[in-house]
């Protein structure tokens, strides 16, 4: 049976998130996910929340069943660059190709986030050209403009990049929106990166336009308090 997985998703832990992560999981699990990369703008608090709440493990292997992918969207010197499968320190600000590497060294992958919407902080071709990339979100259901998803697409097949399709969710009732199918033998972290670098199936929809609203709305107003975490395992 292929699991499902969203690999782009916000919690409350970014500024602009407003689910707490135990509300993403049981959407997720409502939803039909096997589970989902917590990718919190610039920082990988949730994931450590998780590990400490019992919703997740560090040897990457599944919780009853769910499988939380560590990970950070990183906001380069040249756009957003997510990284899925690993925790980063704090690397805001820095040159993507710095983070790119680092991602990989940290035993994840380097994926660049909605890269052509000039609306939302995409890396640009003139850079993508330069980066060691592992994949391309080809798909982000939250897109500014249809033609944004459509150019990325171009861009992976003319690198011959693996392609994921991605909510972006920033609360629970869009996570799954879009998402990815992938047929593994290994449901753990390291068996679904494998599988994402090997291709998986894309499922693709746009939001509703209520939900891209509220996500539109949260990022204006940051309406909430951006939450942090500190483990006392760290």
């Amino acid at each position: 049976m292929p699991y499902q997985f969203d690999l782009h998703c916000h919690s409350w832990f970014s500024g602009d998130g407003v689910s707490s992560p135990e509300a993403l999981v049981a959407a997720a699990k409502a939803r039909g996910l096997s589970g989902f990369a917590m990718t919190d703008h610039n920082t990988c608090d949730a994931f450590h929340y998780c590990v400490d709440h019992g919703l997740a493990r560090r040897d990457g292997q599944p919780v009853d069943g769910f499988l939380i992918l560590p990970g950070v969207e990183v906001s380069t010197a040249e756009g957003h660059l997510l990284c899925i499968g690993a925790v980063l320190p704090q690397m805001k600000g820095e040159p993507a190709a710095d983070v790119a590497r680092a991602i990989r060294a940290a035993g994840g992958l380097a994926v660049p986030a909605h890269p052509y919407d000039v609306f939302r902080a995409g890396i640009r071709e003139d850079v993508l050209d330069t980066l060691e990339l592992d994949a391309l979100e080809v798909w982000n259901a939250a897109i500014s403009f249809p033609k944004y998803n459509a150019r990325a697409l171009e861009y992976a097949k003319r690198r011959g990049l693996p392609m994921i399709a991605a909510s972006d969710a920033h609360h629970d009732t869009a996570i799954g929106t879009s998402r990815m199918s992938f047929a593994t033998e290994d449901f753990s972290v390291k068996g679904i990166l494998a599988a994402l670098k090997a291709g998986g199936e894309r499922h693709e929809q746009l939001l509703s336009f209520r939900d891209k609203l509220r996500k539109t709305m949260n990022n204006w107003f940051r309406l909430r308090r951006r939450r942090t975490y500190s483990s006392p395992i760290l």
